[in-house]
């Protein structure tokens, strides 16, 4: 056999591969585009759809989205296989086998995305809202499948596994549109109870962020070791609260200096029974 022949002969084997497989090839490469293209789409459909939905946050919004648009590509994997005849049932078989094998080797990891899909399904909390789990307190920024991100008041960042968040108790202080405020503060002895309950809430109900229903309440919390304990009770916009914290501490303690009512510091009276005097020791030996 000669050169030509020779040449030939690859000539004819590269078109019978071309022949048998370059129309698969083509097909799986058109596949794949328009599955990537098809993915993007469908996931940028759900998260614009989702957003026009008053119910839907940002971290929903974002989950779902980010669903369909695997699930589009896991399709497309699967058909692009079927196309090279891969027999996809037993590569679903193997996949799930692996997928198996994976999980238990990954259960810290996995029981982040369970708690994770926990977490964006019921909605303990939300972007923007400020969260405190006893050992981790911050404003949520963001939820994915793994892990929560918070910014502290002093904008540090923390970023937690899902399964610390979902495996405790959570308290959102910004749930609910309004929060109750109490300002605790002692007043003398000997100062006028009825005087100083009038002063507090007269301070309070001059601050128009203080809501009027419920009234606010000036009472006697207690009776301390160096002074009357009064708690003054109101309720605000839970954005107003650490504004009329802040303030109205500060106003009740410069209202109670211009009627005279005295905010004691701790002291003690202390008897002594019993005590004897002692004369000096004379010395001993004399002079000589």
């Amino acid at each position: 056999m000669n050169g030509t022949e020779q040449a030939q002969e690859i000539i004819d084997q590269i078109v019978a591969l071309v022949t048998a497989y370059g129309l698969n090839v083509l097909g799986a490469v058109v596949i794949m585009v328009a599955g990537w293209m098809a993915a993007g789409w469908a996931g940028g459909l759900v998260r614009r759809g989702l957003g026009r939905v008053k119910s839907f946050d940002d971290m929903l919004c974002e989950f779902f989205g980010s669903l369909v648009k695997y699930v589009v590509l896991a399709v497309t994997l699967i058909a692009v296989l079927d196309r090279f005849g891969v027999e996809t049932t037993s590569f679903v078989a193997v996949v799930g086998a692996a997928g198996l094998a994976i999980g238990l080797a990954l259960q810290g990891t996995l029981s982040n995305v369970a708690a994770g899909v926990m977490l964006l399904i019921f909605r303990p909390f939300k972007s923007g809202d400020y969260i405190d789990t006893g050992s981790l307190a911050g404003t949520v920024k963001h939820t994915s499948l793994f892990v929560t991100e918070l910014s502290t008041p002093d904008n540090v960042k923390i970023v937690a596994p899902n399964s610390q968040l979902w495996g405790t108790a959570i308290h959102n202080y910004s749930a609910n549109p309004t929060r109750r405020l109490d300002i605790g503060i002692g007043i003398g002895y000997g100062d006028d109870i009825d005087k100083a309950q009038a002063v507090a809430l007269a301070t309070v109900t001059a601050d128009a962020r203080v809501h009027g229903d419920p009234a606010p309440m000036a009472v006697v919390g207690g009776l301390g070791e160096s002074s009357v304990d009064l708690i003054v009770r109101l309720w605000c916009d839970a954005a107003n609260y650490w504004g009329l914290k802040f303030d109205l501490t500060k106003g009740i303690k410069q209202a109670f200096d211009r009627e005279g009512i005295s905010i004691p510091f701790p002291q003690r009276d202390v008897h002594v029974h019993g005590l004897s005097t002692i004369a000096p020791a004379e010395g001993k030996g004399g002079n000589s």
